[in-house]
């Protein structure tokens, strides 16, 4: 067995798009770029999506147009991907860390409350793993406090919240088109929003500070080289008009993942995402859980037992505030023990639209295995220190 953690899909007919773009003379800025911001928009119900060469550029657009900068603070999960904080970092604003809640992987808005300052701008709700972030509490706290608010949907595109996406419900959404989403572009992301202000900043500042009004050669603002090539977009485009069955395949994989798990007596004690009421999860990853007890060297030892065994897994996320770089910078953080205690037994399983049924029960009883072994070599290593 040779199983990756993440494959992207690409059918005949995505390399036909990107090659009639190639044929075309029009690789940039043209209309494949405006037909993808256009289909994304319709799919979200969002009035205007301005595609972007990158999440993470994305994210930090945001917070530029948004007017958060030097020593105001941002408040967002350290249970997060690194480009969260980057961004936050790259507009010199000031990362101040919340807990999540342990069901869903999300910032716990009840720990957000607390650490609002004077100096505090925005919120950022990561919808982890594709789960959606509470977003009825979190919009509410920053209407009672004047913050602004962004979702960071990279890992959630389809996901929704009382038949809301994700993405949609803040003052900006942002999506990503790596190779292991849902859907990809090959690189790439997007702003989404219902403010036009809002998106012409972000359109001016992600095609060097130009005004699509003015000539090529008059700058408004000082903005970036952030396209998004109609490559990507010819990509991102075929991807697109097939996301209702990539979701729906993912769904068939977290339920075929479900029920081996249980099926399996030494994996009972493993937990991944349960069902809520007016949550519809998008699968980007299937996290687990590993059981209570299991510390960061357990994780890694079964980690590196998979790798052996031909199974690609995911180690995510390491604690942003403990990563070296933050500490170069000033941050807050409220009480992480939920983040750090959930961050060294998270295991990513492999997942990708492919995978295959026989597959997931060899992963499946792999790490029963490996968990079985580890879990008696720490019970030996107990008995030791006694």
């Amino acid at each position: 067995m040779n199983i990756p953690l993440a494959k992207p899909e690409i059918l005949e007919s995505d390399i036909a798009a990107v090659a009639a773009v190639l044929r075309s003379s029009r690789l940039s800025q043209g209309p494949v770029l405006r037909a993808f911001e256009e289909a994304l928009a319709s799919y979200l119900k969002v009035d205007h999506v301005v595609a972007i060469n990158s999440g993470t550029s994305a994210l930090q657009l945001a917070l530029l147009a948004l007017r958060i900068g030097d020593g105001d603070e941002v408040i967002l999960p350290s249970f997060s991907f690194m480009a969260v904080t980057n961004a936050v970092l790259a507009v010199r604003a000031i990362p101040v860390y919340a807990d999540i809640d342990p069901r869903t992987l999300n910032l716990d808005a009840a720990k957000v409350e607390p650490l609002i300052s004077p100096k505090t701008k925005a919120i950022i709700a990561v919808h982890t793993f594709g789960h959606p972030a509470q977003m009825d509490q979190i919009s509410a706290l920053a209407r009672l406090h004047g913050l602004k608010v962004i979702e960071d949907a990279c890992e959630a595109l389809g996901a929704e919240t009382n038949r809301r996406k994700a993405g949609t419900l803040g003052d900006a959404g942002i999506l990503a088109f790596y190779p292991n989403k849902q859907i990809t572009a090959g690189e790439g992301g997007a702003l989404i929003t219902n403010s036009r202000p809002l998106a012409g900043l972000v359109r001016s500042l992600s095609n060097q500070g130009r005004n699509s009004s003015m000539h090529w050669f008059q700058h408004e603002n000082a903005g970036y080289s952030y396209r998004l090539s109609d490559i990507n977009c010819a990509l991102g485009l075929q991807q697109l008009s097939r996301i209702d069955d990539i979701l729906n395949k993912r769904e068939i994989l977290a339920g075929w993942y479900r029920d081996l798990l249980q099926d399996d007596n030494n994996n009972k004690d493993v937990k991944c995402y349960r069902d809520y009421p007016n949550v519809k999860i998008s699968w980007f990853a299937f996290p687990v859980l590993l059981p209570e007890g299991v510390r960061q060297r357990d994780r890694d030892e079964i980690w590196r037992q998979l790798k052996k065994s031909g199974i690609e897994c995911g180690r995510y996320f390491p604690p942003a505030h403990l990563q070296p770089v933050v500490r170069k910078f000033p941050f807050r953080c409220g009480d992480l023990s939920t983040t750090v205690d959930l961050a060294q037994r998270l295991l990513c399983l492999p997942f990708f639209h492919s995978l295959e049924h026989d597959s997931i029960r060899f992963i499946c009883k792999s790490l029963s295995a490996a968990l079985d072994e580890q879990i008696g070599l720490m019970q030996l290593q107990n008995v030791a220190g006694e």
